[in-house]
């Protein structure tokens, strides 16, 4: 959602006056395509947000069949079971708010590639009570690490802490002597959603050999100035901090097997934790999408077009 002549980024601009499009689940009512029946769920990549779609052909390729796992919702497999949480029937027809609702792809793969978690090592995750955050705060503490979670408002910090954080802040409510504080035990883990000041301030307490890990840079989504004076960029050669940006889809390859394997099956059996924010009716999608964008969003949003 920008002006794809000013900003450039991996994924292309939607177009204006055209439906959005996003990873979304959906209900297959008549098909043409040999192993694709009539009754069964996919989930497709830019799938547009009507209430009924015809695919391009060539987007069927890159189709997925969604079996859920027993006491897994539909909607799950748009968030923490990611393909691409409040437990809801699972005949609902879905469709998410973005190009990257691969949420628990994103923060499982990106931590099996770049964490390289050490037992009582400290872990500190940004936007926590947000659907990657979320599922960061859990691996960590899968991993034995300690967790400080950041927050964007006061009633998200009970969920990063029932996910297992220690320590969980409101970041809109403290000021960057405060996150000096907090932080000045030092951190081995970030994950990065935010960027800008808390970025700098995670760089000035990194321990040495840090790993960080850029998923996103929230901070700067909507300005046209994202400029942010970082102070401590010098604490990368002195203290050897990896930092490693990634964009999901590389992963894949290497990790979705394993993925498919373990998580649906962790969610199942009550291992993993999952938030979900529902908005009812394609008509309200819009005012969805403000939300996510100003962070009011708990844990994965996400938009039910229809019921069956």
């Amino acid at each position: 959602m920008r002006d794809a002549s000013i900003v450039i980024s991996h994924s292309p601009a939607f177009i204006f006056s055209e439906p959005l499009t996003g990873f979304g689940i959906g209900k297959v009512l008549r098909s043409e395509k040999e192993d694709i029946n009539v009754g069964e769920y996919i989930c497709l990549p830019f799938m547009e947000w009507t209430e009924y779609t015809i695919p391009p052909v060539e987007l069927l390729g890159y189709h997925e069949k969604i079996i859920p796992e027993k006491n897994v919702p539909l909607s799950v497999y748009l968030g923490a079971a990611g393909v691409t949480g409040i437990l809801y029937p699972q005949s609902y027809i879905l469709q998410t708010l973005n190009l990257r609702s691969n949420k628990g792809r994103s923060a499982y793969h990106a931590w099996k590639e770049y964490a390289h978690p050490k037992k009582n090592e400290t872990a500190f995750v940004t936007t926590a009570a947000g659907a990657v955050g979320l599922f960061v705060v859990q691996l960590a503490k899968m991993d034995g690490l300690k967790v400080i979670a950041s927050v964007g408002y006061s009633d998200k910090v009970e969920i990063a802490k029932s996910a297992g954080a220690n320590i969980v802040f409101n970041y809109k409510e403290t000021n960057r002597e405060q996150m000096e504080e907090i932080l000045e035990g030092g951190i081995d883990i970030y994950w990065d959603n935010v960027g800008g000041t808390m970025l700098d301030v995670a760089l000035g307490n990194a321990n040495m050999h840090a790993r960080f890990i850029e998923y996103g840079m929230i901070s700067g989504y909507n300005k046209s100035d994202t400029t942010v004076p970082i102070q401590n960029m010098m604490r990368i050669v002195t203290h050897r901090i990896a930092m490693n940006g990634f964009i999901i889809l590389d992963l894949y390859p290497k990790y979705n097997q394993e993925f498919d394997s373990i998580v649906p099956k962790w969610i199942s059996e009550g291992k993993m934790k999952y938030v979900e924010d529902r908005t009812n009716g394609l008509e309200f999608g819009g005012e969805a999408l403000l939300e996510l964008q100003i962070g009011k969003n708990v844990g994965k949003k996400v938009v039910v077009v229809a019921e069956e």
